[in-house]
């Protein structure tokens, strides 16, 4: 799901990449246990309903508002009854959502799959580049996207036809992820459900990071971003955002542990050095290395006490970095994943 913008990491490595209880399916594989982590083999962290649970009272935009757009724009959002929010990961759409106006959305990108708005137009027809025919067919009021999406000469058509543009912050991590709430609920001129949605999905986050246990050690963890298909294979560090998830459960991330930073060529050296006692993967790229046999059989991964144990754990990709409203419920699945029984 999130090819462009690691395939660009890579490229520049290379020139040197809600509201529901969540629940932790346990895979068939049981190996020995490995430190801090529950043994269980091979794990799935997933949330037990994948729906949206938007505020209610949902609220009334009051608009116009003029706000500033991370592009350094000044920009006047007049109408909120036609929102498109796009982005790579899904987050803004999940956000609008929560928020309560997902019935105001008019369209949405490849990776905005949840139950009430899959069934939503794409404007994203060729993987994750806007087409800026399938947006202006929409007619919508006002966009809503950030830097990871493009491109850019089709934000230009979209401006230039009349429709604001309005550019959230791209970062992600945890930290990040009240601001972008607050940014989006001011453009569509509700910012005091964006403060409502703030305290509820904090208070989530705040909840999932004291599920992992106090004591013991913590395990070390590797986020490995496959693409078989794409012969695309990198490591975790810090700033990569998966760093964030896995400290997040008090693991360490063991790709910064090491000295990594955003993504890297996956090596056998580097992998052993970093030591990993789980590997967390996306259940796409997952898939697409022919499952745990497959991805064993990367460079260095059998030769770590995670590969040796068979310690696996998958995450729906639109779920594990997507750092939008559902974000301490991934926080809360991943933990459970990691340190829950098998059973």
């Amino acid at each position: 799901m999130r090819i462009r913008h690691v395939a660009a990491t890579l490229a520049a490595t290379v020139a040197l990449t809600a509201g529901c209880t969540s629940v932790s399916e346990i895979g068939p594989e049981t190996e020995v246990a490995t430190a801090g982590a529950n043994g269980c083999g091979v794990t799935t962290a997933k949330l037990a309903d994948e729906n949206i649970t938007p505020l209610d009272p949902a609220p009334t935009p009051k608009l116009p508002v003029t706000v500033d757009s991370a592009d350094k724009r000044k920009v006047t959002v007049k109408s909120a009854d036609r929102i498109l929010a796009v982005n790579l990961y899904g987050s803004l759409g999940e956000i609008v959502f929560s928020l309560g106006l997902g019935d105001r959305v008019v369209g949405r990108d490849t990776s905005t799959t949840f139950p009430a708005a899959a069934k939503l137009p794409l404007v994203t027809p060729q993987g994750h580049d806007l087409s800026a025919e399938a947006i202006l067919k929409l007619n919508p009021t006002v966009l809503v996207a950030d830097d990871s999406i493009g491109p850019p000469t089709v934000l230009k058509q979209i401006r230039d036809a009349g429709i604001p543009v309005v550019i959230i912050d791209d970062e992600q991590t945890l930290a990040a992820v009240p601001e972008h709430i607050r940014a989006v609920a001011a453009a569509l001129g509700v910012p005091e459900a964006g403060e409502r949605l703030v305290e509820r999905v904090q208070s989530e986050i705040d909840a999932a990071r004291k599920t992992a246990p106090a004591d013991g050690t913590p395990p070390r963890i590797a986020f490995l971003y496959v693409r078989g298909t794409a012969g695309v294979f990198l490591i975790g560090g810090k700033g990569a955002g998966s760093d964030s998830m896995i400290e997040a459960i008090g693991a360490v991330d063991a790709g910064s542990a090491i000295g990594l930073t955003k993504f890297r060529p996956l090596t056998s050296e580097g992998l052993i050095n970093a030591a990993p006692d789980v590997l967390l993967v996306m259940t796409e790229g997952l898939n697409s290395v022919d499952g745990v046999d497959g991805l064993l059989k990367l460079p260095g991964v059998a030769q770590t006490p995670a590969g040796a144990n068979r310690r696996i754990v998958d995450m729906d990709d639109g779920i594990l970095l997507n750092f939008g409203a559902r974000t301490g419920k991934a926080v809360e699945a991943l933990a459970k994943a990691v340190y829950g029984p098998c059973s």
